[in-house]
Protein backbone atom coordinates (compact mmCIF):
# COMPACT_ATOMS: atom_id res chain seq x y z
CA UNK A 1 0.00 0.00 0.00
CA UNK A 2 1.05 3.76 -0.44
CA UNK A 3 0.87 6.76 1.48
CA UNK A 4 1.89 9.80 0.21
CA UNK A 5 5.07 8.80 -2.28
CA UNK A 6 6.24 5.81 0.14
CA UNK A 7 5.03 2.65 -0.17
CA UNK A 8 4.23 0.80 2.80
CA UNK A 9 4.63 -3.59 2.57
CA UNK A 10 1.73 -5.61 2.64
CA UNK A 11 3.39 -8.77 3.13
CA UNK A 12 6.37 -10.19 4.75
CA UNK A 13 9.05 -13.19 4.08
CA UNK A 14 10.01 -15.93 6.73
CA UNK A 15 13.33 -16.58 6.40
CA UNK A 16 12.39 -19.93 8.48
CA UNK A 17 15.00 -22.11 10.37
CA UNK A 18 16.91 -23.25 7.10
CA UNK A 19 17.11 -22.30 3.52
CA UNK A 20 18.48 -26.19 3.00
CA UNK A 21 15.99 -27.97 1.18
CA UNK A 22 17.10 -31.23 2.57
CA UNK A 23 17.26 -29.47 6.17
CA UNK A 24 13.99 -28.07 5.73
CA UNK A 25 12.45 -31.95 4.87
CA UNK A 26 14.55 -33.44 7.80
CA UNK A 27 12.66 -30.49 10.05
CA UNK A 28 9.38 -30.81 8.76
CA UNK A 29 9.21 -33.97 9.92
CA UNK A 30 10.91 -33.54 13.38
CA UNK A 31 8.75 -30.55 14.17
CA UNK A 32 5.33 -32.38 12.74
CA UNK A 33 5.40 -35.59 15.41
CA UNK A 34 6.42 -32.47 18.00
CA UNK A 35 3.30 -30.65 17.02
CA UNK A 36 0.80 -33.89 17.19
CA UNK A 37 2.15 -35.43 20.12
CA UNK A 38 1.48 -31.89 21.28
CA UNK A 39 -1.76 -31.81 20.39
CA UNK A 40 -2.84 -35.21 21.47
CA UNK A 41 -0.96 -34.98 24.78
CA UNK A 42 -2.86 -31.97 25.63
CA UNK A 43 -6.22 -32.98 24.24
CA UNK A 44 -6.05 -36.37 26.39
CA UNK A 45 -5.35 -34.22 29.44
CA UNK A 46 -8.23 -31.98 28.76
CA UNK A 47 -10.45 -35.65 27.77
CA UNK A 48 -9.67 -37.36 31.11
CA UNK A 49 -9.81 -33.93 33.51
CA UNK A 50 -13.70 -33.43 31.99
CA UNK A 51 -15.04 -37.43 32.23
CA UNK A 52 -13.08 -38.15 35.40
CA UNK A 53 -15.53 -36.46 38.01
CA UNK A 54 -12.32 -37.64 40.85
CA UNK A 55 -9.97 -34.79 38.72
CA UNK A 56 -12.57 -32.03 39.09
CA UNK A 57 -9.95 -30.35 41.62
CA UNK A 58 -8.37 -26.60 41.33
CA UNK A 59 -5.31 -28.66 40.61
CA UNK A 60 -6.89 -29.83 37.46
CA UNK A 61 -8.89 -26.93 36.76
CA UNK A 62 -5.46 -25.31 36.23
CA UNK A 63 -4.10 -27.90 34.52
CA UNK A 64 -6.51 -28.14 31.61
CA UNK A 65 -6.14 -24.57 31.62
CA UNK A 66 -2.39 -25.13 30.78
CA UNK A 67 -3.45 -27.62 28.35
CA UNK A 68 -5.82 -25.85 26.34
CA UNK A 69 -3.23 -22.95 26.53
CA UNK A 70 -0.23 -24.91 25.10
CA UNK A 71 -2.79 -26.00 22.11
CA UNK A 72 -3.65 -23.09 20.97
CA UNK A 73 -0.16 -21.51 21.73
CA UNK A 74 1.51 -23.70 19.35
CA UNK A 75 -1.00 -23.68 16.83
CA UNK A 76 -0.65 -20.27 16.39
CA UNK A 77 2.91 -20.95 15.25
CA UNK A 78 3.41 -24.10 14.10
CA UNK A 79 1.48 -25.07 11.17
CA UNK A 80 2.16 -21.94 9.30
CA UNK A 81 6.37 -23.35 10.25
CA UNK A 82 5.82 -26.74 9.01
CA UNK A 83 3.87 -24.95 5.46
CA UNK A 84 6.66 -22.97 5.24
CA UNK A 85 9.26 -26.33 4.94
CA UNK A 86 7.11 -27.26 2.03
CA UNK A 87 6.49 -23.65 0.41
CA UNK A 88 8.97 -22.18 -1.98
CA UNK A 89 6.68 -18.49 -1.29
CA UNK A 90 8.00 -17.98 2.36
CA UNK A 91 4.85 -15.06 2.94
CA UNK A 92 2.79 -13.82 5.32
CA UNK A 93 0.19 -11.33 4.87
CA UNK A 94 0.05 -8.07 7.01
CA UNK A 95 -2.83 -9.58 8.91
CA UNK A 96 -1.60 -12.14 9.17
CA UNK A 97 1.68 -11.56 10.38
CA UNK A 98 -0.24 -8.90 13.21
CA UNK A 99 -2.52 -11.52 13.74
CA UNK A 100 -0.33 -13.92 14.92
CA UNK A 101 2.17 -11.62 16.82
CA UNK A 102 -1.27 -10.54 18.88
CA UNK A 103 -2.46 -14.36 19.56
CA UNK A 104 1.46 -15.32 20.68
CA UNK A 105 1.66 -12.65 23.18
CA UNK A 106 -1.43 -12.89 24.50
CA UNK A 107 -1.46 -16.63 25.12
CA UNK A 108 2.11 -16.49 26.51
CA UNK A 109 1.23 -14.13 28.60
CA UNK A 110 -1.64 -15.79 29.84
CA UNK A 111 0.69 -19.16 29.93
CA UNK A 112 3.32 -17.32 32.26
CA UNK A 113 0.77 -16.28 35.03
CA UNK A 114 -0.53 -19.68 34.66
CA UNK A 115 2.25 -21.39 35.59
CA UNK A 116 3.26 -19.00 38.26
CA UNK A 117 -0.09 -20.00 39.66
CA UNK A 118 0.07 -23.15 39.29
CA UNK A 119 3.12 -22.85 41.78
CA UNK A 120 1.08 -21.03 44.21
CA UNK A 121 -1.40 -24.13 43.86
CA UNK A 122 1.04 -26.45 44.83
CA UNK A 123 2.43 -24.66 47.28
CA UNK A 124 -0.48 -24.22 49.57
CA UNK A 125 -1.39 -28.02 49.32
CA UNK A 126 1.93 -28.65 50.76
CA UNK A 127 3.00 -26.12 52.95
CA UNK A 128 -0.44 -25.49 53.86
CA UNK A 129 -2.84 -28.27 53.84
CA UNK A 130 -5.23 -27.82 56.23
CA UNK A 131 -6.37 -24.22 54.47
CA UNK A 132 -5.80 -25.35 51.04
CA UNK A 133 -9.95 -25.77 50.66
CA UNK A 134 -10.50 -22.95 51.78
CA UNK A 135 -7.94 -20.76 49.41
CA UNK A 136 -7.92 -22.91 46.44
CA UNK A 137 -11.83 -23.24 46.00
CA UNK A 138 -13.74 -23.72 42.85
CA UNK A 139 -14.46 -20.59 42.63
CA UNK A 140 -10.90 -18.58 44.08
CA UNK A 141 -9.69 -20.68 40.81
CA UNK A 142 -12.30 -19.82 38.09
CA UNK A 143 -12.07 -16.12 39.49
CA UNK A 144 -8.07 -16.33 39.05
CA UNK A 145 -8.39 -17.69 35.53
CA UNK A 146 -10.91 -15.30 34.68
CA UNK A 147 -8.38 -12.44 35.65
CA UNK A 148 -5.42 -13.83 33.96
CA UNK A 149 -7.44 -14.49 30.79
CA UNK A 150 -9.04 -11.01 30.21
CA UNK A 151 -5.99 -9.27 31.49
CA UNK A 152 -3.35 -10.50 29.14
CA UNK A 153 -6.43 -10.27 26.53
CA UNK A 154 -6.75 -6.61 26.93
CA UNK A 155 -2.80 -6.10 27.30
CA UNK A 156 -1.93 -7.53 24.55
CA UNK A 157 -4.28 -5.82 22.32
CA UNK A 158 -2.79 -2.57 23.45
CA UNK A 159 0.45 -3.98 22.74
CA UNK A 160 -0.39 -4.80 19.19
CA UNK A 161 -2.62 -1.56 18.71
CA UNK A 162 1.04 0.45 19.07
CA UNK A 163 2.83 -2.33 16.65
CA UNK A 164 0.05 -2.13 13.89
CA UNK A 165 0.80 1.49 13.64
CA UNK A 166 4.59 1.83 12.71
CA UNK A 167 4.90 2.31 9.38
CA UNK A 168 7.47 -0.98 7.77
CA UNK A 169 8.15 0.20 4.39
CA UNK A 170 10.70 -2.36 3.47
CA UNK A 171 12.79 -4.46 3.69
CA UNK A 172 10.04 -6.98 4.64
CA UNK A 173 12.63 -10.26 5.27
CA UNK A 174 11.63 -11.20 9.00
CA UNK A 175 14.61 -13.66 9.79
CA UNK A 176 12.67 -16.37 12.10
CA UNK A 177 10.01 -18.92 11.03
CA UNK A 178 6.77 -16.79 12.57
CA UNK A 179 6.12 -13.15 12.87
CA UNK A 180 7.90 -12.22 16.88
CA UNK A 181 7.48 -8.78 18.48
CA UNK A 182 11.49 -8.69 18.33
CA UNK A 183 12.43 -9.41 14.61
CA UNK A 184 9.40 -7.52 13.75
CA UNK A 185 10.65 -4.20 14.85
CA UNK A 186 14.22 -4.35 13.53
CA UNK A 187 12.18 -3.29 10.10
CA UNK A 188 10.20 -0.53 11.21
CA UNK A 189 10.60 2.73 9.70
CA UNK A 190 10.10 4.84 12.52
CA UNK A 191 11.36 5.16 16.13
CA UNK A 192 10.30 2.35 18.43
CA UNK A 193 11.26 3.48 21.45
CA UNK A 194 7.54 3.53 22.60
CA UNK A 195 7.64 -0.10 21.43
CA UNK A 196 10.54 -1.04 23.67
CA UNK A 197 9.39 0.35 26.62
CA UNK A 198 6.23 -1.92 26.60
CA UNK A 199 8.26 -4.73 26.06
CA UNK A 200 10.42 -4.30 29.13
CA UNK A 201 7.26 -3.54 31.34
CA UNK A 202 6.12 -6.65 29.63
CA UNK A 203 9.07 -8.95 30.29
CA UNK A 204 9.13 -7.60 34.02
CA UNK A 205 5.18 -8.38 34.67
CA UNK A 206 4.91 -11.59 32.48
CA UNK A 207 8.37 -13.27 33.02
CA UNK A 208 10.51 -12.02 35.45
CA UNK A 209 7.50 -11.40 38.54
CA UNK A 210 5.58 -14.64 37.86
CA UNK A 211 9.43 -16.99 37.56
CA UNK A 212 10.05 -14.75 41.20
CA UNK A 213 6.34 -15.90 42.46
CA UNK A 214 7.64 -19.74 40.97
CA UNK A 215 11.15 -20.21 42.63
CA UNK A 216 10.05 -18.42 46.25
CA UNK A 217 7.32 -21.21 45.97
CA UNK A 218 9.29 -23.59 44.82
CA UNK A 219 11.82 -23.03 47.77
CA UNK A 220 8.95 -23.13 50.56
CA UNK A 221 7.78 -26.46 49.22
CA UNK A 222 11.79 -27.95 49.22
CA UNK A 223 12.23 -26.52 52.88
CA UNK A 224 8.38 -27.95 53.80
CA UNK A 225 9.83 -31.76 52.14
CA UNK A 226 12.53 -31.61 53.82
CA UNK A 227 10.78 -31.86 56.67
CA UNK A 228 9.54 -35.01 55.89
CA UNK A 229 9.92 -38.09 57.71
CA UNK A 230 9.68 -40.23 54.87
CA UNK A 231 12.76 -41.06 52.79
CA UNK A 232 10.64 -42.50 50.07
CA UNK A 233 8.09 -39.24 50.12
CA UNK A 234 10.69 -36.81 49.94
CA UNK A 235 12.23 -38.89 47.05
CA UNK A 236 9.18 -39.11 44.90
CA UNK A 237 8.14 -34.98 46.01
CA UNK A 238 11.78 -34.05 44.68
CA UNK A 239 11.42 -36.19 41.82
CA UNK A 240 7.81 -33.92 41.01
CA UNK A 241 9.47 -30.82 41.84
CA UNK A 242 12.31 -31.37 39.73
CA UNK A 243 10.54 -31.86 36.51
CA UNK A 244 8.04 -29.37 36.91
CA UNK A 245 10.98 -27.01 37.72
CA UNK A 246 13.00 -28.15 34.39
CA UNK A 247 10.15 -27.30 32.26
CA UNK A 248 9.46 -23.59 33.93
CA UNK A 249 13.11 -23.09 33.56
CA UNK A 250 13.40 -24.19 29.82
CA UNK A 251 9.99 -21.69 29.12
CA UNK A 252 10.96 -18.35 31.33
CA UNK A 253 14.46 -18.94 31.11
CA UNK A 254 14.72 -19.40 27.04
CA UNK A 255 11.88 -16.10 26.99
CA UNK A 256 14.29 -14.16 29.19
CA UNK A 257 17.15 -14.77 27.27
CA UNK A 258 15.40 -13.74 24.12
CA UNK A 259 13.74 -10.33 25.24
CA UNK A 260 16.16 -9.43 27.90
CA UNK A 261 19.35 -9.24 24.88
CA UNK A 262 19.33 -7.08 21.69
CA UNK A 263 18.22 -9.46 18.71
CA UNK A 264 21.85 -10.37 17.27
CA UNK A 265 22.79 -10.30 13.15
CA UNK A 266 23.08 -13.93 13.38
CA UNK A 267 20.00 -15.20 15.13
CA UNK A 268 20.58 -19.13 15.02
CA UNK A 269 20.49 -18.81 18.77
CA UNK A 270 17.80 -16.76 18.91
CA UNK A 271 15.71 -18.90 17.16
CA UNK A 272 16.76 -21.78 18.79
CA UNK A 273 15.71 -19.79 22.06
CA UNK A 274 12.26 -19.65 20.54
CA UNK A 275 11.59 -23.03 19.60
CA UNK A 276 12.25 -24.40 23.18
CA UNK A 277 9.57 -22.31 24.66
CA UNK A 278 6.65 -21.83 21.64
CA UNK A 279 7.36 -25.49 20.56
CA UNK A 280 9.31 -28.03 22.70
CA UNK A 281 7.41 -26.91 26.14
CA UNK A 282 3.72 -27.34 24.94
CA UNK A 283 4.66 -31.03 23.99
CA UNK A 284 6.79 -31.48 27.82
CA UNK A 285 3.99 -29.91 29.89
CA UNK A 286 1.70 -32.82 29.14
CA UNK A 287 4.20 -35.36 30.05
CA UNK A 288 5.70 -33.36 33.30
CA UNK A 289 2.70 -32.40 35.09
CA UNK A 290 -0.28 -34.95 34.38
CA UNK A 291 1.26 -38.07 33.01
CA UNK A 292 3.58 -38.55 35.84
CA UNK A 293 1.10 -38.00 38.27
CA UNK A 294 -0.70 -41.49 39.66
CA UNK A 295 -4.24 -39.73 39.74
CA UNK A 296 -3.90 -38.85 36.15
CA UNK A 297 -2.48 -42.40 34.94
CA UNK A 298 -5.49 -44.10 36.78
CA UNK A 299 -8.08 -41.75 34.82
CA UNK A 300 -6.68 -42.32 31.38
CA UNK A 301 -6.42 -46.16 32.37
CA UNK A 302 -10.03 -46.06 32.99
CA UNK A 303 -10.66 -43.59 30.27
CA UNK A 304 -9.17 -46.23 27.78
CA UNK A 305 -10.94 -49.35 29.15
CA UNK A 306 -14.17 -47.57 28.92
CA UNK A 307 -13.55 -47.16 25.31
CA UNK A 308 -12.27 -50.47 24.56
CA UNK A 309 -15.59 -51.67 25.62
CA UNK A 310 -17.39 -49.90 23.76
CA UNK A 311 -15.64 -50.11 20.58
CA UNK A 312 -16.29 -53.42 18.05
CA UNK A 313 -12.75 -54.63 18.54
CA UNK A 314 -12.18 -58.32 19.71
CA UNK A 315 -11.43 -58.65 22.86
CA UNK A 316 -7.79 -60.15 21.68
CA UNK A 317 -7.51 -56.92 20.31
CA UNK A 318 -9.03 -55.32 22.94
CA UNK A 319 -6.18 -56.68 25.35
CA UNK A 320 -3.70 -55.81 22.85
CA UNK A 321 -4.87 -51.68 22.54
CA UNK A 322 -5.07 -51.72 26.28
CA UNK A 323 -1.33 -53.67 26.83
CA UNK A 324 0.33 -51.12 24.62
CA UNK A 325 -1.33 -47.95 26.35
CA UNK A 326 -0.58 -49.43 30.13
CA UNK A 327 2.61 -49.88 28.57
CA UNK A 328 3.22 -46.67 27.32
CA UNK A 329 1.83 -44.61 30.52
CA UNK A 330 4.10 -47.16 32.91
CA UNK A 331 7.05 -45.44 31.35
CA UNK A 332 6.72 -41.71 32.59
Amino acid sequence: MERGNQTFVTEFILVGLSQDPKTQAVLFGIFLVIYLCALMGNLLIITVIQVDSRLHTPMYFLLSNLSFLDITYTTVISPKMLSLFLSTTKTISFTGCMTQVYFYLFLGETECLLLAAMAYDRYVAICNPLRYTSVMNKVVCLKLAGVMWISCFVISLMDILITVQLPFCGPNQIDHFFCEAPFLLKLACADISTNVVVTVIGVSLFLIFPLALIVISYICIITTILRMRSVEGRHRAFSTCSSHLAVVFIFYGTAILLYTKPVSEDSTSDKIFSVFYTIVTPMLNPLIYSLRNKDVKRAIRKTIENSLLQSKLTTKGRLCCYGCFTLTIARF
